[in-house]
């Protein structure tokens, strides 16, 4: 069984193609610029990159191209586009809905409810998701919601203290996201631990970001709430904001309650503490230049990550690993200093050299660390290929793994 995981952006189409029946990854890819005159479209097989330029005018097209360059007699794959069992995607929200789910028109329904709850990402899953049954109806597709993961939260940490019947009604409560990474690190710590009983902490930074409280492979807390907006602050978009704010923003600024919204999920986070960029990497430099609001963008993404690290350690009771993942918590060893500092009394101490030069997946630990510290890159395709695997096994509809 070989499944074809998309990750969709609204101009960009990124893919790894999976042999289920033990082949690994088989090939990885993507296109950029979507709808422009000239789209860049790559892809690896077997360690050999290709590069091309054409002009792709929608997804379904992307999708196209894609099976063309997979089964190219020459330095493709596949034999034909008929050995990909489904397009398996990553889907972020679904309201109402969770689990692993074939896309059906309540699918995609479903997903139209939350809409203005994930603005970045429901619209063009959805655009694309339609274009791809349209034009591609031949290859099944099937949605793993992000929110899976987390639906072993117990109710003391998912309910908000709102009117019951907002609940009940209409399903305001915290969902999680970022559900296939901290599946993937729970997965992975337990291999590398040889443990199945471990408490993880596990902190996905990168553009966007959240901390999840694992026990037993199983999430139990998560920073996110109900929409993606929510958490930590992202690189654009706000993160844990007072909504008795919205108000006095639309009194003084003239300015309407959609607008408001979205300007706190595009122009918020470190974008708009910095006032000059959501990249990490170009706030750091302004910070080390000596720009204030860099510097306090930095202390407030750090005081944000810690904030959730302690109720976390409280919630599990201590921890057996922490774990940095995401292009963030990999790569920048400043910032996970930082997040650690003076942890010691909690049983938490990176080993300062180690962590400075480690790459990859690591152990950053100090040999005294009563907690173990790791850079685990994650692998969100492979959770997606394997649940939608599972999912086609089923001979009943697609639903939440047991």
């Amino acid at each position: 069984m070989k499944i074809l995981v998309a990750n969709l952006g609204s101009t960009s189409f990124k893919y790894r193609l999976f042999d289920m029946t033990g082949g690994g990854q088989l090939a990885r890819g993507g296109i950029e610029r979507i709808g422009s005159p000239e789209s860049r479209c790559t892809v690896e097989i077997g360690g050999k990159r290709q590069e091309k330029t054409l002009r792709v005018p929608d997804h379904a097209e992307a999708v196209r191209q894609c099976l063309e360059q997979l089964t190219d007699p020459q330095s493709g794959c596949l034999k034909e586009a008929a050995e990909v069992s489904a397009i398996a995607l990553k889907t972020v929200h679904g309201g109402r809905l969770s689990g692993v789910k074939r896309v059906t028109a309540d699918v995609l329904a479903a997903m139209e409810e939350v809409r203005p709850v994930a603005p970045a990402h429901n619209p063009p899953y959805i655009a694309a998701m339609r274009l791809l049954q349209e034009r591609l109806p031949e290859i099944p597709l099937v949605a793993a919601f992000e929110t899976d993961f987390h639906r072993t939260i117990p109710e003391a940490n998912r309910c908000y203290a709102i009117p019951f019947d907002w609940a009940e009604n209409w399903g305001i409560r915290r969902y999680g996201f970022h559900g296939a990474s901290h599946r993937y690190i729970a997965r992975r710590t337990a291999e590398l631990l040889g443990r199945d009983d471990l408490r993880i902490i596990s902190c996905h930074l990168g553009g966007s970001s959240s901390l999840c409280a694992i026990r037993d492979g199983l999430s139990r807390a998560t920073s996110m709430g109900y929409s993606p907006q929510s958490g930590l602050p992202q690189n654009n978009r706000v993160g844990d904001f007072d909504p008795f704010a919205l108000p006095v923003l639309i009194r003084r600024t003239g300015k309407p309650l959609e607008e408001v919204l979205d300007q706190l999920a595009t122009q918020g986070g470190l974008l708009g503490l910095s006032g000059l960029s959501g990249d990490l990497r170009d706030v750091t430099a302004a910070a080390d230049g000596g720009n204030a609001r860099a510097r306090l963008a930095l202390d407030v993404f750090v005081a944000s990550i810690r904030h959730y690290l302690g109720a976390y350690l409280v919630e599990l009771g201590g921890a057996d690993a922490v774990v940095f993942t995401g292009g963030i918590g990999e790569n920048n060893p400043a910032l996970r200093a930082e997040v650690l500092k003076n942890l010691e009394e909690l049983g938490i101490l990176l080993d300062p050299a180690v962590n400075a030069s480690a790459r990859d997946e690591a152990k950053l630990s100090a040999p005294q660390s009563r907690v173990q510290v790791w850079i685990i890159p994650t692998n969100e395709e492979l959770i997606v290929a394997q649940l939608a695997a599972e999912c086609l096994k089923e001979s009943r509809p697609c639903s939440s793994p047991k």
